[in-house]
This record gives structure tokens, C-alpha cells and sequence, in this order.
């Protein structure tokens, strides 16, 4: 269960007009800036780490049934007290943590082995599923012409900060004692409805949480929490998470949990049409591939008709990995007109950017998708014929439109530059503005992310990183100049 990757680029291979073009962050706010005076100033993990947890996978040969359908989900109700110093259950969330490793005074990790399952799967009989809905009738979009627009220039990025930290121990949200979050990633934030903003995170995990990566029990897929926060210069304030307990945060999209089969489901977009809540997703087959890849079963959509509690995962809304190399696996999507747009790349972090656009009432209908290829809008060739709108390799898509100024933004984690980059365009399309970095592993290490806040403006960008070796979300502000 890690995350999509690290990023551990020597500084060597960034240029010298890029290194000054972004300044050093700002440090982690001052004690007292987060619900308790008392709390401390949150500090980043060192990367050496002080827990290795070495992951054993060994070979099992498994009956795979059909996923059966799904039980309803449990929901309940949570309301925090007023003061938000106080903990809410610290039955839950204040238990003893394990005994002190004797070697930490000598700088040396503890190391943790742990063997874990690694499934080869052999099809077999399942239930019966019942009645199955039929799939969306088929439609043949026709070809329309789609040229670029002229290049913006690159976004000029100024003063660079850490605002605050958003998850975990310490964090302006005390994720660990509310919700039983000690560690996640991603961030990924759309307006889920006017005035608020929905915050979605990867692998989640609860008790005995130990950095790097997603380490320790209470393992979720995917959290999601909601915001009217509109003051980001202090953080992004969580009204509350989905939850499914006392002071526990609900995996909203199940997964199987079993490696090299399904081992989670990852977020990697949302937006709202109306009352509906989409979400695209991941489903990852393993983490286990070549160092800083993965390798997924496909790329889908998920809704909710009841604002974010239950979700389901559309059943012909998907983009099978073929081979290991189709396109739309990560992808971005964008409400904006008549259309969704959906940025995508191939699983790992290496490929290139694909666009496709579909009517806002056939989202769910693949069939409905045009796909631009070569300065046209096509269905011709399907997803695996969709021309790069921006050349790789990039990982951790994030695309908005800004409204004010008519202009497409994007975001991402450009492992070549070894920074995460924004771009713009006048269209989405392109052709899109050279990638300027914003944050470096200069600064992170062990970085990755980058989601845009949906209410940055021209000159404030505010956006979500997640570092390897801290495995949280910190949210960040770079000035824009004009």
C-alpha cells in the first residue's frame, strides 16, 4: 500500500534559471497556529527514517470468484464539539504508542518485516450477481475540428510557502484525534457545491501510523473530508469527513485489498454536476513494480446522489490498462461548457498527457467520448489514439479552469525536472504554456502531488503536496505575477 511513488532526484539535474525561479518555503507556521496554543510547531520526518518497514511479498495461488456485490455501506453522523482543542474520543485515538527502539539513540532504524501475500489469481464461480443494468446505448460522436491556441507564455512564479499542515498529528485539522487519520496523502480538491470544497486522500491509515509511507493498522483506500473554509492564508479547515464510526474516517471507494489483484482504489479527480458528485479512480493492481511505478486494472468513474456518503462505482464508466500502456489510468477531469474534459496519463509516472471531452449529460457513456488527436476531436481510435497535449513524463495530474480569466491550469509532478510544475492554456488543448516549478526536491525530498485548491486566483496559488517521508498533505501558496 504505498503511495503512487517518490520522487528522489538529485538537485544536479534541475537548472540553474529554474532553482531561482522558486523560492525556499517559508517555515511551518508558529506555535499556537493550530487548534491548540499548546500544540507544537509541526516538523518534517528527516528522510532517513527511524522505522524501515520491509515488505515480504511471497507467491499464492488464489480462486478468484467475481467480486460479489457490494453490502451497503455504514454511515453515521458526527458532531465535533465547539472547542476544537478538545479531543472527541480519546478512548480511540489516545492509546499508548509502541515501546521505544533502543537503536534510535544511535541514529540507527528500526526494521520491520512484514511477508505479504502476493496473489496469482485463477478465475472462479461466484455468486449469482442478479439483475445487471444494461450498458449505455452505443453513439458515434462525430469528428470536429479542434486547433490549438497560441502558447501562453510560462507562468511567472513568485514567493513560495508552506501554509500549513493539513493532516496528521499536530496538523490545523487534528486528523488523528477526530478521524482517526495519522497518515494520508494526495488532497485532491473540486467544489463540491457552492461555498464548500471537497477534499479527497489516498491510502489512509489510523493506529500505530509510521512514516516513511503509509506504514501501521486501520488501513482505508481513500478518506473524504469537506470544507467552507474560504480563508487559505491559515489552511484549509475541515467541517468534517465521511465517517462510518466514532471519530473514524469511511473508506468511500472499497477495494479488494489483495496485491497483483486489486490492492486499492485511488482518487485522482472530482467535480459536481448539479447534485451528482463524480469522481474518477484508480484501480491499482500493485505497487509492486519497478521503483517509482505502478501498475493498474483500469482507470473509472465513481458518483454519489447523496452528497459524498455512498458512492458507486459505474460499472461501464472504465478504461481498461491494456498491456500495461493505455492511456486515462491517472486522469483529471473538468467540467467546464457543454463539456467534461479529461486529462489523462498511462499508469507510472512516465507518460505522456492525453485529452478527451465528452457532453455533460453522456459522461458515464465511454462511447460518447472524442478524443484529440492531431488537432481534431475523434472518436476514431478510441483513448489509445489521443495525441499528448503536453509530452511526459508527468504524475499526479491536477487541471482547473479559471473562470475570471478564461485561462486552463495545470499542475503536476514533472519527475525529469524533479518539481512540481504548473502550466496554462486558452484552451484545453493547448498549446500549453512551458512548465514552470512552483515547489523542488530541493526543498521536498520526497515529493509528490500537487492538487490545485479550486479557489486560487490569478495571482494566489494555492495547492496540496504529500512527502514520502512525512506521508501527509501539506497545503501550499505561491504568488502568481501577472
Amino acid at each position: 500500500m504505498a503511495a503512487v511513488g517518490v520522487v528522489v532526484v538529485g538537485v544536479a539535474v534541475l537548472p540553474l534559471a529554474e532553482r531561482q525561479a522558486v523560492a525556499a518555503p517559508e517555515a511551518a507556521g508558529v506555535v499556537g497556529a493550530g487548534p491548540c496554543a499548546s500544540d507544537p510547531v509541526p516538523t518534517h520526518e528527516s528522510v532517513l527514517p527511524k522505522t524501515v518497514d520491509v515488505q515480504i511479498p511471497y507467491p499464492v495461488v488464489t480462486v478468484l470468484p467475481p467480486k460479489a456485490p457490494e453490502p451497503a455501506p455504514v454511515r453515521t453522523e458526527m458532531k465535533l464539539p465547539v472547542d476544537p482543542c478538545h479531543n472527541p474520543c480519546p478512548d480511540l485515538t489516545d492509546q499508548p504508542g509502541p515501546p521505544p527502539w533502543p537503536g534510535q539513540a544511535f541514529g540507527i532504524p528500526q526494521i520491520l518485516l512484514n511477508a505479504k501475500p502476493f496473489h496469482f489469481a485463477v478465475p472462479g464461480p461466484g455468486p449469482d450477481p442478479g439483475p445487471v443494468p444494461p450498458p449505455p446505448a452505443a453513439l458515434q460522436p462525430p469528428v470536429e475540428s479542434a486547433a490549438p491556441a497560441p502558447a501562453r507564455a510560462a507562468p511567472r512564479v513568485g514567493q513560495v510557502r508552506e501554509v500549513a499542515k493539513q493532516t496528521g498529528a499536530n496538523s490545523i485539522n487534528r486528523t488523528d484525534k477526530r478521524w482517526q487519520v495519522d497518515g494520508t496523502d494526495l488532497g485532491i480538491m473540486w467544489e463540491s457545491a457552492p461555498g464548500e470544497i471537497a477534499t479527497a486522500f489516498g491510502d489512509t491509515v489510523g493506529r500505530g501510523f509510521h512514516p516513511p509511507g503509509g506504514m501501521g493498522e486501520d488501513w482505508r483506500s481513500n478518506v473524504l473530508a469537506f470544507s467552507s473554509d474560504h480563508d487559505l492564508d491559515d489552511g484549509v479547515t475541515y467541517d468534517r469527513m465521511i465517517t462510518d464510526d466514532r471519530c473514524h474516517a469511511a473508506e468511500v471507494l472499497s477495494s479488494r485489498k489483495m496485491d497483483n489483484v486489486e490492492v486499492t482504489t485511488i482518487p485522482t479527480s472530482g467535480f459536481a454536476v448539479g447534485e451528482r458528485q463524480y469522481m474518477s479512480y484508480m484501480s491499482i493492481r500493485t505497487w509492486n513494480s519497478l521503483p517509482g511505478t505502478f501498475f493498474t486494472n483500469y482507470g473509472g468513474i465513481a458518483y454519489s446522489d447523496d452528497h459524498g456518503q455512498t458512492w458507486t462505482k459505474d460499472p461501464y464508466a472504465r478504461w481498461d490498462n491494456i498491456f500495461g500502456l493505455a492511456n486515462f489510468q491517472v486522469s483529471a477531469m473538468v467540467p467546464q461548457g457543454d463539456y467534461v474534459y479529461m486529462f489523462g496519463t498511462p499508469n507510472t509516472r512516465l507518460g505522456a498527457i492525453g485529452l478527451a471531452r465528452v457532453p455533460v449529460d453522456q459522461l458515464l457513456n465511454t462511447t460518447a467520448y472524442q478524443y484529440w488527436q492531431d488537432g481534431n476531436w475523434t472518436p476514431v481510435g478510441g483513448f489509445g489514439a489521443a495525441t499528448p497535449v503536453v509530452d511526459g513524463p508527468a504524475g499526479e495530474l491536477s487541471v482547473r479552469y479559471d473562470a475570471e480569466r478564461a485561462v486552463w491550469q495545470m499542475s503536476y509532478l514533472d519527475t525529469a525536472k524533479a518539481a512540481i510544475v504548473v502550466r496554462e492554456a486558452d484552451s484545453p488543448q493547448g498549446v500549453w504554456s512551458p512548465g514552470t516549478p512552483t515547489v523542488t526536491v530541493r526543498d521536498y525530498p520526497e515529493l509528490y502531488g500537487g492538487f490545485l485548491h479550486p479557489w486560487s486566483t490569478g495571482s494566489d496559488l494555492y495547492f496540496t503536496i504529500s512527502t514520502w517521508n512525512d506521508y501527509n498533505v501539506y497545503l501550499m501558496h505561491a504568488k502568481l505575477d501577472e
